[in-house]
């Protein structure tokens, strides 16, 4: 019987043969890339080229590595590559809420166009803890993210700007880049990309549509106002109310969360005080949901009694009873953009580094003429 230490058949089985190294703990330890040089019968650097397809190497050469690094089970240090620039660096998306429906069609249009352009992507979720905002960024600067795109409401001052600044220049240092979405632009000076939609337009068109169709006492159920998202779609809504020569009513704009659940309690609690109003603008599709199910508890139709418009065009406002008249965000396009234009500057292409992409009002019968 061969000694299996000293014996013959050691001496033949080259280095690293089996699928794992025994450490001194006698547990199992990742296959090194010397593993695989001595198992494949080459040198360390010629498996880091034969890896990185960067050098010419003979086909038997190619063959004998391939099949060692398979044998063992052997992955590449993604890290120590990415430092080296052996690996195109990942797009990190940065959001409040992953479970969002407009914000999973961001995330979706980012992923996609990543993948197209052999990026992987990562989703991060801060919900709503600007320390955690600020963790996930510094991690992804760490990580050497090709671009780190944040979505989602702000609270634009003072402060806001120095630490989107503060993000951007540091990104930047990396080698990276900041991408904001649906959020007001940085002083020119931050080297950051913006992506914008027209939410100011979008919102004038909803009201106008409304105002256009008779009616002049119309419940506002924006946003809440320390966010610029919420702050643009109400500008939007009081520009119509001045177009069409309709007075603002303070009773008539009630702000609040971006929820069913608020849209429920603000109709249901308008309802309840006696306000009158002919129609609904919701400053979302989820609020749209809630304002129409305190209509119909109340016993009131839609659009007979009271008209209803939304605001985003989420998937299931198409497949509402009645279906809704809503604003068309290009959430994907969104997300696609901020990728495309991220690589494209980091690849040395010109762009412009802020684009406002256009909102559509898409008319369902969830509102009529007055009367």
């Amino acid at each position: 019987m061969t000694d299996h230490t000293t014996g013959d058949s050691a001496r033949r089985r080259p280095a690293g043969g089996g699928r794992r190294r025994r450490g001194t703990a006698g547990q199992d330890k990742p296959a090194t890339i010397r593993d695989v040089a001595a198992r494949a019968g080459v040198s360390v650097a010629t498996v880091s080229r034969t890896l990185a397809g960067n050098y010419p190497v003979s086909e038997t050469t190619r063959a004998r590595v391939t099949a060692a690094v398979e044998a063992l089970h052997y992955v590449v240090n993604v890290h120590a590559k990415a430092l080296s620039g052996g690996v195109p660096g990942p797009v990190a998306l940065v959001l409040h809420d992953i479970t969002g429906p407009s914000l999973a069609h961001v995330a979706a249009g980012v992923e996609q166009e990543a993948a197209m352009r052999g990026r992987l992507s990562l989703v991060c979720a801060t919900h709503g803890d600007p320390a955690r905002e600020n963790d996930l960024v510094q991690l992804m600067r760490e990580q050497h993210a090709a671009a780190v795109v944040l979505v989602g409401g702000a609270e634009v001052d003072d402060a806001y700007h120095e630490r989107m600044a503060g993000y951007a220049h540091g990104l930047a240092s990396a080698g990276s880049r900041l991408v904001l979405v649906g959020r007001p632009p940085l002083p020119s000076d931050a080297p950051a990309t913006v992506i914008e939609y027209d939410n100011r337009g979008g919102a004038f068109q909803a009201a106008a549509h409304l105002l256009a169709a008779g009616h002049r006492r119309v419940l506002f159920l924006g946003g809440e106002t320390r966010f610029a998202t919420a702050q643009q779609r109400r500008t939007g809504h009081l520009d119509a109310l001045r177009a069409h020569g309709v007075p603002y009513e303070e009773e008539l704009d009630v702000p609040g969360p971006y929820t069913r659940t608020s849209g429920y309690l603000r109709t249901r609690d308008a309802l309840r005080a006696g306000l009158e109003f002919t129609a609904v603008f919701a400053g979302t599709d989820m609020v749209a949901l809630g304002a129409l199910a305190a209509l119909r508890e109340a016993g009131l139709g839609v659009p007979d009694d009271v008209s209803l418009v939304g605001y985003d065009d989420v998937p299931f406002a198409a497949d509402l009873t009645p279906a809704l008249t809503t604003v068309r965000v290009p959430y994907e396009d969104l997300g696609r953009s901020a990728v495309r234009l991220a690589l494209e500057r980091e690849e040395r292409i010109s762009g412009d580094d802020h684009v406002v992409l256009s909102t559509q009002l898409v008319i369902r019968q969830s509102a009529a003429a007055r009367g």
